[in-house]
C-alpha cells in the first residue's frame, strides 16, 4: 500500500468483499485499518478529535468499523434513504482519503527523516 501510494497514489484501490446481494463489503478492510490504527493510536490523536478539520478523512472508513461488542464504532446511523445510500456508497471515498491522509502526515514523516 505504501508503496503504491508512494509511486502512483492514483492506482490505489482497496481491495473489498461482495456481500449475498452484491453490494460492496467494504467491513474486513475498514476493520482491518482500525486494527493498524490501534497499533499506535496515540499518533492518530490529531486525526480522532472531532475539532480537527481533517478528521472527516477517517469518517468513510471507520463508518464501516465496529467496536468489541459489534456496534458501530462511530454511533448508531441516523436512520432514512439518505443514509443508506450514503453508506452504501462510501467505499467509494476511501482511496481517495487514504491519499489525503497520507498528505496529511507526509510533513509529520519528512521532520522525523531529518
Amino acid at each position: 500500500m505504501s508503496n503504491v501510494l508512494s509511486t502512483a497514489p492514483h492506482r490505489f484501490a482497496p481491495t473489498h468483499a461482495r456481500k449475498p446481494n452484491g453490494d460492496v463489503d467494504a467491513r474486513p478492510w475498514c476493520q482491518g485499518f482500525h486494527a493498524a490504527m490501534r497499533l499506535r493510536l496515540t499518533a492518530w490523536t490529531p486525526l480522532l478529535d472531532i475539532r480537527n478539520i481533517n478528521h472527516g478523512l477517517l469518517l468513510p472508513i471507520l463508518l464501516h468499523c465496529v467496536d468489541d461488542q459489534g456496534r458501530p464504532l462511530l454511533g448508531p446511523p441516523r436512520k432514512g434513504r439518505e443514509t443508506e445510500e450514503f453508506l452504501r456508497n462510501a467505499h467509494t471515498d476511501i482511496p481517495d482519503v487514504v491519499e489525503a491522509m497520507r498528505q496529511y502526515w507526509m510533513p509529520t514523516r519528512y521532520a522525523r527523516a531529518r
